[in-house]
């Protein structure tokens, strides 16, 4: 290679190389200048920004899951306490009947603070009389005793049906607002305004079907425990009966 030849490359190579560095450093320029892109914020909804977003149809969704809690525990202590039974109290009242003392049998029915001691109570102070009229008297104390035991569970199944339906109307005037302030934007309507509004108004309807699923299985699981508690009190009265109907010893 001549000497003209080689200084021609060289200073090829050069003009090369200070190209990449002006093209380099064009380039990190850019990029520092450039605004960077901003990511995406995805904000955290807590419990209580869903309850208040949901308006005042929220109001009377909580007093009514506040009122059906209050309802479900009472009750469930009533039945609890309806449920015990003492194994050696029918054997007692079998005993003081034979040796005729009922005022002792009286006695041991006010003492027993339980459904089927009222019943038993009303039958010995009935016994004398046709064993109907003793059977139909103990079925109707028995009867009241249920009665008394359900005392609320209309509130749980109205609240059961009426919670999602209060959710429901909730959620249809939202949409209702959530189009109108899309319809009021005119041009500058977009998703968001729309979304917003969506969003917002499905929340009654969560909240209610919470609340009346808590409330369904609460009544449900009440009903049980007073269909087990009247199965006891119907076994106590035919037991009642045939003791009446044994011969005295």
């Amino acid at each position: 290679m001549t000497p003209l030849n080689l200084i021609i490359a060289q200073v090829g190579t050069a003009a090369d190389t200070a190209v990449k560095q002006i093209a380099d450093t064009t380039a990190a320029a850019v990029a520092a200048a450039a605004p960077q892109a901003a990511e995406p914020v995805v904000k955290d909804l807590s419990v209580w920004d869903l309850t208040m977003a949901g308006g005042w149809l929220m109001i009377p969704l909580a007093l009514l899951a506040l009122v059906s809690i209050y309802i479900f525990f009472e009750r469930l202590l009533a039945i609890n306490g309806a449920s015990r039974t003492d194994a050696a109290f029918m054997e007692k009242i079998k005993n003081f009947i034979h040796n005729g003392e009922i005022d002792n049998a009286m006695a041991l029915c006010r003492q027993t603070k339980a459904p089927y001691a009222r019943m038993i109570e009303k039958g010995v102070s009935r016994i004398g009389r046709p064993m109907n009229d003793v059977l139909v008297t103990v079925e109707n104390v028995g009867n009241m005793e249920i009665a008394k035991l359900e005392k609320g569970f209309t509130w749980l199944a109205t609240t059961a049906a009426g919670a999602p339906m209060i959710g429901f109307l909730g959620t249809v005037t939202g949409m209702v607002q959530a189009f109108f302030q899309l319809a009021s934007a005119g041009s500058q309507s977009n998703v968001t305004i729309l979304a917003s509004g969506i969003y917002q108004a499905l929340v009654t309807t969560v909240a209610g079907l919470i609340v009346g699923i808590v409330a369904l299985f609460a009544y449900n699981y009440l009903t049980s425990r007073v269909n087990k508690v009247m199965n006891k009190l119907e076994g106590k009265t035919m037991e009642f009966m045939d003791l009446l109907n044994e011969p005295a010893k």
